[in-house]
């Protein structure tokens, strides 16, 4: 009942996030617990060697998935979904979506996965000293430059998906400084940010740019932080998201977010010093520092910033857990073809071979593996082969094979995480994970050895990137300010139960020396790719 009084009188808020496979909303309470959702399912598609979602499937995406909030409203608390005390979309970050001045999209909707841009990224990043990686914003803008494109000369606003929704539903054109963070690099002045001004001037002065007479700061969205009024639903904003008319207009929005700010909001890693990690398919890893790296590291650390403006150091890894799931479902059709298939869930294959890892000899019996499905840019790998080679003499058992496959995926978290530890000497003293890779407790344990901090795992972890955009939503409806940190720490996460793994000398033990391994035998990796 305290619920549905919340929602009746129009004060819970709204989270809405636009993933690479799912667009989910997250409706919470007071206490800022999810109380009902709506989702929809879609899949990037080519066209014409271009990753892209296209423009009607971003409306008609958005439209069910808020239908499909509605319903389950009125299914738990019977009433029809009218106002919300404040709301907020955020978005797979990066990309490329370029309009001209009458609000008319030039060219289909470039994605973050497009590869495309490889000359902009590194005469960008090194104009600037500065990474800008191939699937920033400000790399597709260049390179189409470079290219000569037919549009290019029209262009007068280019938006990531958060910011083009949030414009759609408000007229604003402004975005989250998280997000703008991955379309050009940016800078925190006092309650302020904006794009970098030296690299603005740079970027301006570029023949091909100047020519053009697009500038930096005038072609991507305005920068706001969180906590910062971004507007309001306008009628026309209410009329496209709820066709049906019951949506009121005037709610108010915070600044439009990318889904690594959300994902710092939801695992409370917004303090410097702290990080969060994500691990399923793929891993990545962020943390908050005090102050700006000394050198530039790019296709290894990527710098984004909290929805407050905060530096973040972003290590990301193609593979992760793609090579052992492959592993595991050939261990369980070993047991269906001896007919004692049925009676043992995928859950339980996971659950008892994993943990069975954590029998496993100290230096993992002398077998190695790579989970490299695809490239790693921080091995230097631009494609990959799944391996797995063992000494002679090895100790081959499953306790053992296990292990290296829990290992193997940390490999090349692990060589970028070093550059910060021992190259940058940056201080981390705790890490927030979230992903399959943390479903039993020995992934916590190796996440632990194998990044050399203390890793926790929050019970609310899970709601993951819609409901963190919920809370920065209802963050910016708070009438008295603080820091977002202590908004999260006192009202959010004060009594979030988690689960802490400090590194066990063990364990980092039995990591470095498979470590060890992994970096000398690159070589055989090497020589697969060419060879096979």
């Amino acid at each position: 009942m305290e619920n549905k009084d919340l929602i009746e009188s129009g004060k819970a808020v709204l989270g809405i996030e636009f993933g690479s496979t799912r667009i989910k909303a997250v409706l919470i309470n007071d206490k800022y617990e999810p109380i009902a959702g709506g989702s929809y399912t879609w899949e990037n598609s080519l066209d014409n060697g271009i990753w892209t979602y296209p423009i009607s499937q971003i409306h008609e995406g958005l439209q069910t998935c808020y239908a499909d909030l509605k319903k389950d409203v009125k299914e738990k608390y019977g009433l029809t979904l009218k106002s919300f005390k404040a709301a907020g979309i955020s978005a797979m970050m990066h990309g490329y979506l370029a309009f001209d001045k009458d609000d008319n999209l030039l060219v289909p909707f470039r994605t973050w996965r497009n590869t495309i841009t490889a000359q902009a990224s590194k005469e960008l990043s090194d104009m600037f000293g500065f990474p800008v990686p191939e699937r920033w914003s400000a790399s597709h803008l260049y390179q189409a430059i470079l290219n000569k494109e037919e549009h290019i000369s029209k262009i007068s606003k280019v938006y990531t998906l958060a910011a083009y929704i949030h414009w759609k539903l408000t007229g604003q054109k402004v975005i989250g400084v998280g997000d703008a963070s991955g379309m050009f690099p940016v800078e925190l002045n006092g309650s302020t940010a904006n794009y970098k001004k030296a690299f603005c001037e740079k970027f301006d002065a570029i023949p091909a740019v100047k020519a053009l007479g697009i500038k930096a700061e005038e072609v991507f969205p305005k920068v706001l932080l969180a906590g910062d009024q971004a507007g309001c639903l306008t009628k026309e904003g209410a009329a496209f998201l709820d066709p049906t008319g019951d949506l009121a207009e005037g709610i108010p929005f915070c600044p439009p977010e990318g889904d690594a700010g959300t994902g710092m909001a939801a695992t409370n890693s917004v303090e410097a010093e702290t990080g969060n990690i994500s691990a399923g398919t793929s891993i990545f890893s962020m943390v908050v520092l005090k102050k700006d790296l000394q050198k530039c590291y790019p296709g290894i650390i990527d710098i984004v910033t909290t929805p407050d403006g905060l530096p973040v150091a972003m290590v990301h890894a193609n593979n992760c857990t793609g090579e052992h799931n492959y592993w595991i479902n050939l261990f369980k059709e070993v047991v269906e073809s001896l007919g004692l298939g049925g009676k043992v869930s995928i859950g339980e294959y996971y659950d008892k071979l994993i943990m069975k890892s954590l029998e496993a000899d100290k230096d993992c019996g002398g077998l190695l593996a790579y989970n490299y499905l695809s490239g790693e840019t921080i091995t230097g790998f631009t494609s990959g082969r799944p391996l797995f080679v063992r000494a002679e003499n090895a100790n081959f058992t499953i306790a053992n094979f296990m292990r290296v496959q829990m290992f193997a995926s940390l490999g090349a978290l692990r060589a970028g995480m070093n550059i910060l530890y021992d190259e940058e000497k940056v201080p981390v003293k705790s890490m927030t994970g979230a992903g399959g890779y943390f479903k039993t407790q020995a992934g916590l344990k190796y996440m632990a050895a194998g990044i050399k901090t203390k890793v926790s795992a929050m019970e609310t972890a899970g709601e993951g990137g819609p409901w963190g955009m919920a809370l920065l939503a209802a963050y910016s409806s708070e009438e008295k300010k603080e820091p977002l940190a202590n908004f999260l720490n006192t009202k959010v996460f004060a009594s979030c139960k988690k689960t802490t793994e400090e590194p066990a000398a063990e364990l980092v033990e039995s990591f470095n020396i498979w470590f060890e391994s992994y970096m000398k035998g690159l070589a055989v990796e090497k020589a697969a790719v060419e060879n096979l």
